[in-house]
């Protein structure tokens, strides 16, 4: 039984999903065409599908012929870059589906990058009633929607090695920090992961790149079996340590392993952090990245339609996104049913 206010679960149904377009004030200038053509085609899969609410400093002009402009919401607002599930609102809603819009702080994953304008975003959103929801601010505590996932029944998943990362809420220890997302969320558990990482991530080991929470107490997650790879040991630890979860009624975890992509790296040799847990759950679909390489791409989305039996799984070929060291779940946010404002 859910409590009078929770955290949706991603399946659970949504209105808008959010993107915040890439522009060439951002870290995308270089590359702008590239990226752009991969936001098209997930701006494509969402709308052609539900709404989709779009927040840019201007309406991009390689939109002005899109087929599905009636599906979405434009919000013109000054933006430092792109990466929406980590400063867009984390919605609440309670069992009557009214939503709370909850806005925390967005620093720049622990003030390693400029965020002054991206942490402002939501509190300008809200206040030209675009959106559905009452608004509470949050902004006393650093939290990125990509640090967290949620079943919707009280139990929520997380990493360490993010949530005690420096620059975030180091001033708290982690047993204060599991009673702030307690009572916050209203939870009944938190599920820790101290080990996993990907090389190249900017995240401090964001949950939504390594191990995802999906219908039916299972977790999709990253298995690396190149004995070789500089990933292997940490997150063969993960593995064991999702393996000793367990769920509120005491049962172990169903368990699906992800692939791990063959090494991508940048001009200057840097491996970019491609993963299979990066998808976005929607209504009726899962969107998950590809990287041009057939049989694991194959793999991950036969995968997930173990996970999504019920949902359309639908490959974005991603490369471009990595570049900037994140793939499709960071570039958006999913808004549960009764926010939109149509």
């Amino acid at each position: 039984m859910k409590n009078d206010l929770y955290l949706p679960a991603e399946w659970e149904s949504q209105s808008y999903i959010q993107l915040t377009w890439p522009h060439i004030d951002t870290d995308w200038a270089y590359m702008l065409p590239e990226v752009e053509n991969c936001f098209i085609k997930i701006a494509t899969e969402i709308a052609s599908r539900q709404p989709l609410l779009l927040v840019a400093p201007e309406y991009p002009e390689v939109l002005n012929d899109f087929p599905y402009k009636e599906n979405i919401t434009f919000f013109q607002c000054s933006t430092n870059d792109t990466w929406a599930r980590d400063h867009a609102f984390i919605t609440m809603k309670d069992i009557h589906g009214d939503p709370q819009l909850l806005d925390f702080c967005f620093n720049g994953w622990g003030m390693k990058f400029a965020a002054d304008k991206d942490n402002l975003i939501n509190s300008k959103l809200f206040g030209k009633h675009l959106i559905n929801g009452d608004y509470i601010n949050k902004r006393d505590f650093v939290l990125e929607g990509g640090s967290i996932e949620s079943d919707g029944n009280g139990t929520l998943l997380t990493t360490s090695l993010c949530l005690l990362a420096p620059n975030r809420n180091d001033t708290k220890s982690r047993h204060e920090i599991e009673d702030y997302l307690k009572e916050t969320f209203r939870l009944r558990q938190v599920l820790w992961l101290d080990y996993g990482f990907l090389a190249g991530d900017d995240t401090d080991s964001h949950v939504d790149t390594l191990a995802r929470l999906c219908p039916d107490n299972t977790i999709a997650y990253v298995k690396c079996k190149d004995a070789t790879d500089e990933h292997y040991n940490a997150l063969l630890a993960m593995e064991k340590q999702l393996e000793s979860f367990r769920t509120l009624d005491g049962d172990t975890y169903r368990l699906l392993p992800l692939p791990m992509p063959e090494a991508i790296y940048d001009e200057n040799g840097e491996r970019l952090p491609a993963t299979y847990a990066n998808f976005l759950i929607m209504n009726k679909a899962v969107l998950y990245p590809t990287y041009d390489q057939p049989e694991n791409d194959m793999e991950a989305k036969r995968i997930l339609s173990q996970a999504f039996p019920n949902r359309e799984i639908v490959g974005i070929d991603c490369r471009a996104l990595i570049k900037q060291h994140g793939s499709l779940h960071c570039v958006t946010m999913q808004y549960p049913e009764s926010v939109f404002k149509g």
